[in-house]
């Protein structure tokens, strides 16, 4: 099997792939930066080869010789070690009742990518109350953009090109220069 595998296969880990390889820098810890969370975990699970495991593409089924399924199992169980490097503890149990990856992902999903009108009142209140304080220009016009970026891509803009969208786009435009 070791000869069918090349760096470019699914199942292919390198030396270099241990448990602690991957740090994005931020640990999930609920709904308020799972947004950001994942999107750097999709990146870096992008890089590594090993998104399929977590978006579901990669499924063990595809692979029917018991090599293949064994090294599926141990990829899939380092993509779960990466997942749980980058939570925080409290959050650690969803990965290790779940079987596989693509398993979590889907339970983060049900719990906190859900359209939640909390987030959206924390987000946009975070956004109102945004000042620059002390902190220097571009620290505050990071942040704020963050914010809003955060916001729309809970609460996208229409994508169509008719008049009414036109209108709330413009409508929410004013309200970001506000």
């Amino acid at each position: 099997m070791a000869s069918k595998i090349d760096n470019t296969h699914p199942l292919y880990l390198s030396s270099s792939n241990v448990t602690s390889a991957v740090k994005i820098g931020i640990q999930l810890v609920g709904m308020e930066n799972n947004t950001l969370w994942s999107r750097a975990m999709e990146l870096t699970l992008l890089t590594k080869n090993e998104l399929g495991f977590v978006d579901g593409s990669i499924k063990c089924e595809d692979y029917a010789v018991y090599s293949e399924m064994k090294q599926w199992d141990r990829c899939n169980a380092m993509v779960l070690s990466w997942l749980m490097n980058n939570r925080s503890k409290e959050l650690i149990s969803g990965i290790l009742f779940r079987s596989n990856a693509a398993l979590v992902r889907s339970d983060l999903k049900e719990r906190f990518e859900k359209i939640n009108m909390s987030r959206i009142f924390h987000l946009h209140k975070s956004i109102v109350t945004h000042t620059q304080g002390t902190s220097p220009v571009s620290v505050y016009y990071s942040k704020l953009k963050d914010l809003l970026d955060e916001f729309d891509s809970i609460v996208p803009p229409p994508s169509c090109n008719c008049e009414i969208s036109k209108e709330y786009i413009d409508s929410m435009f004013r309200q970001k220069i506000l």
